[in-house]
């Protein structure tokens, strides 16, 4: 059995190399001016190596975004609530402007139903509406958020904000996306 385990193992551990590099290159020099070739260099393997470990070119950027994600959450681990977790998304997003075009490319074409992203993106989107929501009804019971507004509505229209700052912080938004976030949550405070 433990044979077996070695070369999963490997593979898995190949596969996170790739992630890590994939995430820095494309932070680095943007989604549409890295390559497959390029980032096959990165970690030693050919274009075909590389695309081994996620089958297609849009399976391996759909596991750039989830590793993003899951670095985002590692990196916020001491933010209470999924909406402080995505205030310091949005701020983060400043450094990284190549994976917010990556983010902001990738689900505008996954948006097409025959997209092999498109179901990802579906269920990303409900589970960050859920979560968000459920934040808004704790900072509601806690007297901390606006009772009048709909946490449904304030977790939409949260997802909305922050998708939107990503795409207009690539067109010289004259303001720092997270101060714009921030104000918008302000407006949501129980005063």
């Amino acid at each position: 059995m433990a044979t077996s385990r070695g070369p999963y193992a490997k593979g898995v551990a190949k596969r996170e190399e790739i992630l890590r590099a994939a995430l820095e290159v494309i932070a680095r020099h943007g989604y549409r001016k890295t390559s497959t070739r390029e980032l096959a260099a990165a970690v030693g393997l050919s274009e075909a190596g590389l695309l081994h470990y996620f089958g297609t070119k849009e399976q391996l950027f759909e596991a750039v975004l989830r590793a993003r994600d899951e670095a985002d959450r590692s990196r916020f681990v001491d933010v209470p609530d999924s909406i402080g977790l995505l205030a310091a998304a949005v701020r983060h997003n400043g450094s990284v402007p190549g994976l917010v075009e990556l983010y902001s490319t990738f689900s505008a074409e996954a948006g097409d139903p025959e997209h092999k992203s498109h179901d990802y993106f579906v269920d990303r989107y409900a589970a960050i509406r859920s979560s968000l929501a459920d934040a808004a009804r704790a900072r509601q019971a806690a007297g901390t958020f606006s009772p009048s507004a709909d946490p449904e509505t304030v977790a939409t229209a949260l997802i909305a904000l922050s998708d939107g700052l990503q795409i207009q912080s690539q067109y010289d938004l004259p303001a720092d996306p997270a101060d714009l976030f921030d104000n918008v949550l302000d407006l949501l405070r129980d005063s």
